[in-house]
């Protein structure tokens, strides 16, 4: 292949990946992103799914990272109103754990330090013979207050999307194969056989970030990072209401059980140090069964191991700040530049999902000097691809997709409006029936994932791009991989 030069060349597909890249491009810059497999296929569609400033961060003291992630939980909500939604989460006040005192400071705090919100304060509220109380355990009192819900993968891939629509270069299923430097200019060896000139790199390949520092000789050696694993497991739905539940638990830590699906609901996270190879993380028994017990201590209906309808895990690469204890490593997001000079490298440990468009400011803002060219940031107000519903109202948008598509029952017109937002209309068109081929999925939508967003796979549909995959099982995977083959490939 003919080699190129570009202006940044970014290793890793995930929310930081994909967050510059759409920063980059936007300011004019040349950009290519290599992602060894597909779009948000470790870390980024791993995580509890929340859009949150952190509560429990304010114990560590870290109340940057807290007012800044509730900043942008704000934005996000705005950007994105149809795929983040906002959520109530109840926490019960159980005997022996942090007293009311301390969790009202704490959530006083929470509710002003990020500055104006508009969603909803906390408040203390009554448990028994309240909806807040459902499937609970009597526990009589408890606090409620405000985050945000998202489809993790799915926020990577209109990242991915909107980056490109602004002249960027998305390539999957590539490895980074090392780079040196030649003069100002990095010189790339990818794993499609083609070679790329940079004048800056940005890594931001998680938990293989020493990796990609180890294939270039000359880069600055950084430490490497921590490595924790969180797990979640997925349950049949243990409680009525679209409100969340955040668990107190004997070792100070918590836990989130949160509605998931419609069908289910979603426990997780652990904190458990990680050793190995970070590409096929899976949950351990003593993680079920810490999650299990979690849930067990405030819910009458008691689970274990036989009720976990699924699992998954993922890797965090947090910046190594000394703590042995993995629940006190920083959550908090470190970049490191590479040289004094040019061609630059700038190297991204660790970070929140909520914070990953901040962090892709900041970013951009240290490789200012070796990219002068660059224009200003314009990310904060911009919508993500369909985002831009009219006056940020899901619900009255939602009425139009059923009233336009009126073949869609309830949950698939939810679910598509959800994933899609005003975009929906480039995956039904002027189709006036669903086609299905299972629990809703559609071969025009198959389409439109593989010729727009980059799937492949049969787990990339019904795993990443669409839940779908908890719903049909391996009736619908092998349905899906069927209609791939007749597509003739990719």
């Amino acid at each position: 292949m003919a080699k190129s030069d570009i202006d940044l060349l970014i290793v890793g597909g995930g929310v930081n990946g994909t967050g510059i890249a759409r920063d980059a491009a936007g300011r004019g810059l040349s950009v290519l992103l290599v992602e060894r497999d597909d779009l948000a296929s470790h870390t980024s569609s791993s995580s509890t799914k929340l859009i949150h400033g952190g509560l429990r961060y304010l114990e560590y003291y870290e109340f940057r990272l807290v007012r800044e992630a509730l900043a942008e939980r704000e934005k996000l909500i705005d950007v994105a109103p149809h795929l983040i939604r906002p959520m109530r989460f109840v926490m019960p006040l159980a005997t022996g754990m942090r007293p009311a005192w301390l969790i009202r400071l704490g959530l006083f705090l929470y509710d002003h330090i990020g500055g104006r919100t508009r969603l909803p304060k906390s408040k203390g509220v009554r448990l028994d013979n309240s909806h807040w109380g459902a499937g609970l355990k009597p526990i009589r009192r408890g606090f409620v207050y405000s985050d945000g819900w998202v489809d993790d993968a799915r926020l990577v891939v209109l990242n991915a999307l909107d980056a490109a629509e602004h002249g960027a270069e998305i390539r999957t299923h590539t490895s980074f194969d090392g780079a040196k430097r030649e003069n100002d200019r990095w010189v790339a060896r990818l794993g499609d056989g083609s070679t790329v000139t940079a004048r800056a790199i940005v890594n931001t390949a998680g938990p293989w970030v020493s990796k990609v520092l180890e294939e270039m000789p000359q880069a600055h050696a950084e430490r490497p990072p921590r490595l924790v694993k969180g797990s979640h497991i997925i349950v049949a739905k243990l409680f009525e209401g679209e409100h969340a539940y955040i668990l107190q638990n004997p070792d100070k830590r918590i836990v989130f059980a949160i509605p998931y699906e419609g069908d289910f609901t979603l426990i997780g996270t652990t904190d458990k140090p990680y050793e190995g190879d970070p590409s096929h993380p899976t949950i351990d028994p003593d993680e079920v069964e810490y999650l299990c017990d979690s849930v067990n201590r405030y819910f009458t209906r008691q689970i274990g191991p036989a009720d976990v309808a699924g699992s998954y895990s993922g890797v965090r690469p947090l910046f190594d700040d000394g703590h042995e204890n993995a629940s006190e490593v920083t959550r908090d997001y470190v970049l490191r530049l590479g040289a004094k000079e040019a061609p630059q490298i700038l190297s991204a440990f660790g970070g929140k999902i909520t914070t990953y468009r901040r962090l892709s400011e900041h970013a951009l803002d240290q490789l200012g000097p070796f990219l002068p060219q660059m224009t200003k940031p314009w990310t904060a107000g911009a919508a993500l691809p369909g985002g831009d519903l009219p006056s940020g109202d899901f619900a009255a948008f939602l009425k139009t997709v059923r009233a336009r598509w009126p073949f869609l029952d309830e949950i698939n017109a939810t679910r598509m409006a959800h994933a899609y937002g005003t975009r929906i209309d480039r995956v039904l068109g002027d189709a006036t029936d669903l086609e299905d081929i299972g629990h809703g999925l559609s071969a025009r939508e198959i389409d439109y994932l593989v010729e727009k967003e980059w799937a492949r796979t049969a787990e990339d549909i019904l795993w990443r791009r669409t839940k779908l995959g908890l719903h049909g099982g391996e009736p619908l995977q092998r349905t899906v991989e069927a209609y791939l083959k007749t597509r003739g490939g990719v």
